[in-house]
């Protein structure tokens, strides 16, 4: 029989409650409707004159070619980042999930990552990749493979696509493993009398086991990408060279924070909301219909 909460004073429940609801309209709520009540405004930068607009910031916004290549680079780098945590996190957990010399200080070592800020993590890919005191930097120049993430486009996505996937690979990595350690070990032993092999074995048995929390990380990978990679990017490359960095989130702080126009960078958080809210909603539409719950 299953046992319920009963709470006799029908007043607690809400109080309980409270401290979580006064967080998320404090911190959501509250400022996003500030962010669609600034995006049909047109103000000056020192906010003395404030203008009515409607959606003429939202119509300047999406005729504006820089925006539309911020939105190209920030599909193959939400795509990137994504693909890239996912599959290294998985491979990570399934070597970390098997009976090994040193186990539990090769999962530390794979979660220290995670404490590290993004501007941190940034600083020391930075040490790394720099062309002119970083390790590998300076090693693929002496191989002559000319490498400078700060004048090549390139070269500047792929570094902050390395450095933002570093450190969300131990989070990702934390739930794949408490995935597949639950899973009952008499699952794994029949599928091995059956004659599958290692291959096989993923497949066909652990990873559809486990596809609840590939459908919850691929949700929260894609909102990291969007929105928690920022500190990667301001710290490494600064949006550039040139606009080769600039996503998305990035635009909004360029637009709003440096170039003091408020009225069109509050329409590109607004797009940026319903961008994530449309990706979020086709996952549960699409995605989640093949996931098997045990």
């Amino acid at each position: 029989m299953q046992r319920r909460a009963i709470f006799n004073n029908r007043i607690l429940p809400y109080f309980l409650l409270l401290p979580q609801l006064v967080i998320t309209i404090i911190f959501f709520f509250w400022p996003a409707s500030q962010a669609i009540y600034q995006s049909v405004l047109e103000q000056d930068p020192f906010g003395l004159r404030t203008r009515f607009v409607f959606l003429e910031n939202f119509q300047t916004v999406l005729s504006d070619p820089l925006y539309i290549e911020a939105i190209q680079v920030t599909a193959i780098f939400s795509v990137s980042v994504t693909l890239f945590v996912m599959v290294l996190a998985l491979f990570f957990a399934v070597m970390a999930d098997r009976q090994i010399r040193g186990a539990q200080t090769y999962k530390t070592l794979l979660l220290w990552p995670y404490a590290l800020a993004p501007a941190v993590a940034a600083v020391l890919w930075n040490f790394i990749f720099n062309p002119f005191i970083g390790i590998f930097g300076r090693a693929l120049n002496d191989w002559g493979l000319l490498w400078d993430y700060k004048l090549n486009g390139t070269h500047a996505l792929i570094l902050i696509v390395i450095a933002s996937s570093w450190k969300q690979i131990a989070h990702n990595f934390l739930f794949f493993l408490a995935g597949l350690q639950s899973i009952p070990a008499a699952v794994v032993e029949a599928a091995m009398i059956d004659g599958a092999g290692a291959w096989k074995l993923f497949r066909s048995v652990l990873f559809p086991l486990i596809s609840p929390t590939t459908f919850y990380l691929l949700t929260i990978n894609m909102v990291f990408a969007f929105f928690d990679t920022f500190g990667v990017i301001h710290a490494l490359t600064d949006g550039g060279p040139g606009r080769s960095t600039t996503t998305l989130m990035y635009k909004v702080y360029s637009d709003g924070y440096v170039n003091l126009n408020l009225g069109q960078s509050a329409a590109q958080s607004v797009i940026l909301m319903l961008i994530v809210s449309a990706l979020v909603w086709l996952q549960f539409r699409f995605v989640e219909g093949k996931v098997h719950y045990a």
